[in-house]
């Protein structure tokens, strides 16, 4: 896993925030899945996430494959996060990610469960309930060099690599001197 500081809750690139993660890593036609799994075969699963709270953001991708391949794994994230940066999307991709996003923000309203979801952590997280229809309008709003800059600004920040492994015994370890 890799990861660093983001957005703050409240704002306003949190739509941009949205378009760049389910590009990166939001799904089975991310840049992250294309070509950690189905290009190169590393890992079987790999997405990108963040989150944000009043104070401070994160931002991550995660890739589950085996120890001999993290390395090789880690650098094809950094690269393709990379590559959003430096490219940003084609209007093609921002398209499908649009689409993409408005029809999980529809059937996400079919749930009640879900609406009320919706509603109290608009509550919590900004006081301000947003319909769906203006979120939508937000998402489509997003530019591709919209994405970029954020991308440049997430590849730019200090990160930190986690790696879960084996459990290794103490007697396996090589003793100091």
């Amino acid at each position: 896993m890799l990861g660093g500081p983001a957005l703050r809750v409240g704002d306003d690139r949190r739509f941009t925030m949205t378009v760049l993660n389910a590009a990166l890593g939001g799904g089975m036609s991310s840049r992250l899945f294309h070509t950690i799994r189905e290009q190169k075969g590393l890992a079987y699963s790999t997405f990108s996430f963040s989150g944000a709270y009043s104070d401070a953001g994160y931002f991550g991708m995660y890739a589950g494959c085996t120890m001999d391949r993290v390395d090789q794994v880690a650098q094809l994230m950094r690269d393709e996060l990379d590559r959003l940066a430096q490219d940003g999307m084609t209007s093609k991709e921002l398209k499908k990610i649009e689409g993409q996003l408005s029809g999980a923000t529809v059937l996400a309203l079919e749930d009640t469960g879900s609406r009320m979801s919706r509603l109290g952590s608009a509550e919590l997280k900004t006081g301000v309930y947003m319909d769906v229809d203006e979120s939508l309008d937000r998402i489509r709003a997003v530019t591709s060099a919209d994405v970029q800059t954020l991308a440049a600004e997430l590849s730019a920040a200090s990160s930190v690599q986690t790696v879960v492994g084996p459990q290794v015994s103490a007697e396996s370890l090589p003793t100091q001197n």
